[in-house]
């Protein structure tokens, strides 16, 4: 039997924020209506259950690491796609604040819950997002920073975000029957827009970004950094979908592959800024422009690469 659009396998071997979306029910006594092959007891602090205590610490980390690469991002001003970059972060930061209320498991209201699920899974189909308009960004197709460009990213974005976050709140309340999930929580659009459209999302960006560094700035080594982004996601969604379930049984239920996921995303979002990063402007605001630069240089130079084999 097909396991397309059904998520009862995936929330029943790990902590996902999608999950608390599938129970129907508005009280405050369950929140979930399956059985998990291991259940998340976490840790107890000060009196207060904190069954994700470690994708909590993370998560926090994560939103100071934005802040950071927001202002490193803001001083590169002659950089390609700055102001772009700058949304991908902003929207990360967004998917890591409704990360802590949405797997941290603290919350004893279902009503909050499915709120900050819903938040979350539409985060993170508009990052992705986001994050492919940033490749398209690169080819300079339009001017980046500019009205039109950013038009374009937070129009899209609002979009996909509304629509993915209405479909999520409409499974979790049952605003009516289209996405009313059955036993299997089987829910075609949260699959395809909480699964599928981000891989793709994701292998667009890596696909035009290599295409740009190897073809276009004829360079190797930033393909490092981007490989390396790459293999850190990938390993992060290993721990959510195959070893989570291992993972909590060995360690008796304190920890699970959320914690993992989060982490190897964290670094992941890290390595894929530097490699924007190392294919952009180097020049910094406090340091002066070369004067002597034309404006025919433009494209080597705002792409990090220029040097004496270009005229």
């Amino acid at each position: 039997m097909s396991q397309f659009g059904k998520f009862h396998d995936f929330c029943r071997d790990s902590t996902l924020p999608i999950c608390p979306l599938f129970v129907l029910t508005s009280d405050n006594s369950d929140i979930g209506t399956f059985e998990p092959s291991c259940v998340l007891r976490g840790f107890t602090v000060n009196g207060n259950p904190l069954r994700n205590l470690g994708s909590i610490i993370l998560c926090g980390f994560a939103i100071l690491t934005v802040l950071y690469l927001l202002w490193r991002s803001e001083r590169k001003q002659a950089a390609v796609g700055r102001r772009e970059m700058q949304i991908f972060l902003i929207m990360y930061g967004i998917v890591s604040i409704a990360e802590i209320f949405s797997v941290g498991g603290f919350l004893t209201s279902a009503t909050i819950l499915k709120w900050f699920s819903a938040i979350h899974v539409a985060a993170i189909a508009t990052t992705c997002w986001i994050l492919l308009l940033n490749a398209i960004v690169g080819y300079q197709i339009l001017d980046d920073g500019t009205l039109l460009s950013l038009s374009l990213f937070l129009v899209s974005g609002a979009m996909i975000f509304i629509g993915t976050g209405y479909i999520a709140l409409d499974t979790g309340f049952g605003y009516t029957d289209t996405f009313k999930p059955d036993a299997d929580f089987k829910n075609y659009g949260l699959y395809v827009l909480y699964l599928i459209f981000p891989i793709v999302c994701l292998a667009g960006y890596f696909i035009l970004e290599s295409i740009l560094v190897l073809r276009v700035l004829g360079e190797t080594r930033p393909m490092l950094l981007l490989a390396g982004s790459v293999v850190l996601f990938a390993i992060g969604q290993v721990f959510t979908f195959v070893i989570s379930v291992h993972l909590c049984n060995a360690a008796d239920g304190r920890i699970d592959g959320a914690l993992f996921e989060t982490l190897f995303t964290l670094l992941a979002v890290i390595t894929l800024w530097a490699f924007w990063s190392s294919i952009t402007e180097d020049t910094w605001v406090d340091e002066p422009l070369n004067p002597s630069m034309s404006d025919g240089a433009y494209d080597t130079h705002r792409s990090g690469r220029f040097d004496s084999q270009y005229p």
